[in-house]
């Protein structure tokens, strides 16, 4: 079987964006198609956010300070997405830059959203869509489980009910998204880390070339693509 970089590239895709709530595991992800493929891999800086400690502590307060400071730096790494070589390398993200507003529907005021999608609006035109988009889903109490285990500070104080709001903007966004081939995969009894075979058949299924949404089915369960 050919390589994973050969497949992708045979099937013309060479940047794939991963999505998905906060812990769906995206960033895993995202890694795992990069090692496999040699692709470059463009993360999200959360930790980098000065606002988002303070976010979690005061959302009101500290929203629209902390959603403008993921839209600038998500906009600098879509510039230099835009300025690589796509005919000759392979990229990976960890988000897709059109989902920046689903959060910001969820936790900004009326007034700052107005502001807020002035200045989306002016920056939306210098975007590369990917080839191939994959959202994760998962449960809300799967979900806070994983945040739970992976221990960051700042987010000691996300609720399954704010996981369970975001899912419905998550879903509802994704359920009107034309703009790339799109996979949606429900994560809830997958591990992409530990299992090589739950990987290798998520590869099987990104590497076959589609228009439109498709769900994933894994390979031992009954169903339809």
């Amino acid at each position: 079987m050919k390589d994973l970089k050969d497949r992708l590239v045979l099937s013309g895709i060479r940047y794939i964006a991963v999505e998905g709530n906060i812990g769906a595991g995206k960033t895993t992800l995202a890694k795992l198609i990069a090692d496999d493929s040699g692709a470059a891999v463009f993360q999200e800086e959360v930790d980098d956010n000065p606002f988002i400690s303070k976010f979690y502590q005061d959302a009101k307060g500290y929203a629209f300070q902390a959603q403008l400071f993921f839209l600038l730096n998500r906009y600098r790494q879509q510039i230099e997405i835009a300025q690589r070589d796509l005919f000759s390398e392979l990229i990976v993200a960890d988000y897709l830059f059109a989902k920046d507003s689903i959060f910001a529907n969820v936790v900004l005021e009326d007034d700052e959203l107005v502001l807020y999608n002035r200045l989306l609006g002016q920056l939306q035109g210098k975007i590369v869509n990917p080839d191939l988009v994959i959202y994760l889903q998962a449960s809300p109490g799967v979900l806070h489980d994983r945040i739970r285990r992976r221990g960051r500070s700042f987010e000691k104080g996300i609720t399954e009910e704010y996981l369970g709001s975001l899912n419905d903007a998550f879903n509802y966004f994704f359920f009107h998204y034309e703009d790339s081939p799109l996979l949606i995969v429900n994560s809830d009894r997958l591990d992409f880390a530990t299992s090589r075979e739950h990987l290798e058949d998520l590869f099987a299924r990104i590497t076959e070339k589609f228009t439109g949404t498709r769900f994933y089915v894994p390979s031992w369960e009954p169903g339809i693509s």
